[in-house]
C-alpha cells in the first residue's frame, strides 16, 4: 500500500529541506572567524530552530518574519493597555520594540480584565556553564510581566533537548549545566513564592500529570507535521523528533497539579524569542484537541553577536558573547576588539556623516540595557550626528556592562544549594484570584 501525499505537503517538505541545506551552506561559508564578509547577494534570511542568519548586518527583517510566521505585530495600543491594566509603565524592552510581536495577546488581556488569572511559562536550554547577556533578555522581561500582573511563573530547563541537539554533551553534563544556569536565573531576583523552576530530566520521571500531557500531545502530532515544521531528516534521532511535545506540555496548567490543583482551564502566556514559535504553533494546534486553552505568546527579537547582527549570540563561541562570568577586563577587551561598528573609517568622515545605528552593535546593546529613555535618545543623537565617536560609544557600553555583570556575579554567589532546592521543589505557588472549580 502506497501513501499518497498532497502537493501542498510535498512542496512544504521540499521547501523546508532547501531552506535547511541553504542555511547550513551559508553558515559554513560566512559565519567562521568573525569576519565581516558579505553573504551572497541573493541570500535571504533564515530563522529555524537551529539556525538564525540575516541577509546583512542590519539584522533580521522582523516585519518579514511576522508575515512569514503569521503572527501579529505589537503596537502602541498594546503598551497603553498593559499600563492601564497593571498600573505599571511599559518595560523599556517593550517600548524599544525588543518584544515586537505576539499570538493572541489581546485574548489573554481580555480574560485577565474579566478576572480570569493566567500564568507565565518560559525556559532555557542549558548548553554552557554560564549564560550570556542574550539569555537574560527573556527572563528580564518575564520578571517584569510576573510583577506587573502578579501571576506565577514556571521555567523549564530543557536539559533533555540539549542532550539530543549537542553531540558532544552527555545527559549527565546537560543536567549539571542546567543547575548552573538556574543559579543565573535565580540571581535576577525572582521570588520563590510564585516561581517554579524544573529540569525535564528530573521532573518528567516524578510527575505523572506532566508525562500524561506529553503523551497526549505526542499522540496528536504526526511525524509529517514535525518534519514539515522543523525540517527533520531521516538521520535525526527519535529523541529530537519527539521533543516538541515536551516543550509544549508546560503550556497546559494540568502539567503542574502541585500549583494548579485539579484546574485545567488556567491559560498561559509565553515570553520567548521568535525562533521558538514553531514549537508553539504545534502546541496551539493541539491544545483544543486535548481540552486546553491555546497559549498566548509574546516574542522578542534576537540578541546579536558581537561581530554583527547577521547572527544571534552563540554560547559555543566565547568571542561572540559577553558571558555572565566575564571579568571587567574581558568585557572591555571583547567590546573593543570584536563589537561591529557602524562608525566611519576616519574621524573626519565620522564627524561629517555620523554613525550608522542600524548596524552598530554597541548601540544595539545599549538599547537592551539602558533603561533611561532620555539618555538613550541623547546617545542616538550624538552618535548619528558624529558628535560621539565609535570608541566613545564602545566606552559607554563598557561602563554599562561592567557593573551590570559584576552585580550579577555577586547575587549569584548568594544562590546556595538550599535556595536552589526551594525554587525547584514542586509546590503550591502564590496565585491571587485562583480558586478551585466548583464541584458539580
Amino acid at each position: 500500500m502506497h501513501t499518497v501525499y498532497s502537493r501542498k505537503l510535498v512542496k512544504s517538505l521540499l521547501d523546508r529541506l532547501v531552506i535547511r541545506l541553504s542555511a547550513r551552506r551559508n553558515m559554513a561559508a560566512t559565519i567562521d572567524d568573525g569576519s565581516n564578509g558579505n553573504l551572497e547577494e541573493n541570500f535571504e534570511q533564515v530563522v529555524t530552530m537551529e539556525t538564525v542568519v540575516a541577509a546583512d548586518n542590519k539584522g533580521i527583517d522582523y516585519n518579514k518574519l511576522i508575515r512569514d510566521f503569521g503572527c501579529s505585530a505589537l503596537n502602541e495600543s498594546h503598551l497603553e493597555r498593559i499600563e492601564r491594566i497593571t498600573g505599571k509603565p511599559p518595560h523599556h524592552l517593550l517600548k524599544r520594540g525588543v518584544f515586537f510581536s505576539h499570538r493572541d495577546l489581546d485574548a489573554m488581556l481580555d480574560m485577565y480584565e474579566k478576572g480570569q488569572p493566567f500564568y507565565l511559562y518560559t525556559g532555557r536550554g542549558p548548553s554552557s556553564e554560564s549564560m550570556h547577556l542574550g539569555h537574560l533578555i527573556p527572563f528580564i522581561f518575564t520578571k517584569y510581566l510576573q510583577e506587573a500582573f502578579n501571576v506565577p511563573l514556571v521555567i523549564q530547563m530543557t536539559d533533555d533537548e540539549k542532550f539530543f541537539l549537542k553531540k558532544h554533551l552527555t545527559s549527565e553534563e546537560t543536567h549539571r549545566l542546567g543547575y548552573e544556569n538556574v543559579k543565573d536565573i535565580i540571581a535576577l531576583g525572582f521570588d520563590p513564592k510564585n516561581t517554579f523552576i524544573f529540569s525535564d530530566i528530573d521532573y518528567i520521571g516524578n510527575s505523572p500529570s506532566f508525562y500524561q500531557n506529553i503523551i497526549k500531545i505526542q499522540k496528536c502530532i504526526t511525524f509529517n507535521q514535525v518534519r514539515a515544521t522543523f525540517g527533520f531528516v531521516e538521520t535525526d534521532s527519535i529523541g529530537k523528533i519527539a521533543f516538541p511535545a515536551v516543550q509544549a506540555a508546560p503550556a497546559f496548567c494540568s502539567s503542574f497539579p502541585e500549583t494548579f490543583g485539579s484546574r485545567k482551564d488556567v491559560p498561559c502566556l509565553i515570553p520567548c524569542a521568535i525562533d521558538q514559535d514553531p514549537y508553539f504553533r504545534l502546541t496551539r494546534d493541539v491544545a483544543p484537541r486535548i481540552g486546553f486553552h491555546k497559549p498566548s505568546l509574546i516574542f522578542s527579537t534576537f540578541f546579536p553577536a558581537l561581530q554583527g547582527a547577521k547572527t544571534k549570540m552563540s554560547a559555543s563561541d566565547p568571542n561572540s558573547s559577553i558571558f555572565l562570568t566575564d571579568t571587567p577586563n574581558q568585557i572591555k577587551k571583547k567590546i573593543n576588539k570584536y563589537a561591529f561598528s557602524g562608525g566611519k573609517v576616519t574621524v573626519e568622515e565620522h564627524r561629517e556623516l555620523g554613525g550608522d545605528i542600524e548596524v552598530d552593535i554597541p548601540y544595539k546593546y545599549l538599547t537592551f540595557f539602558v533603561e533611561d529613555d532620555a539618555k538613550m535618545e541623547q546617545i542616538k543623537q550624538d552618535y548619528c550626528s558624529g558628535k560621539m565617536l565609535s570608541g566613545e560609544i564602545k566606552k559607554e557600553l563598557i561602563q554599562i556592562l561592567q557593573p551590570l555583570v559584576a552585580a550579577h556575579q555577586e547575587r549569584r554567589k548568594l544562590v546556595t544549594d538550599e535556595v536552589l532546592a526551594e525554587f525547584m521543589k514542586p509546590r503550591k505557588l502564590e496565585f491571587p484570584g485562583l480558586k478551585e472549580p466548583k464541584k458539580k
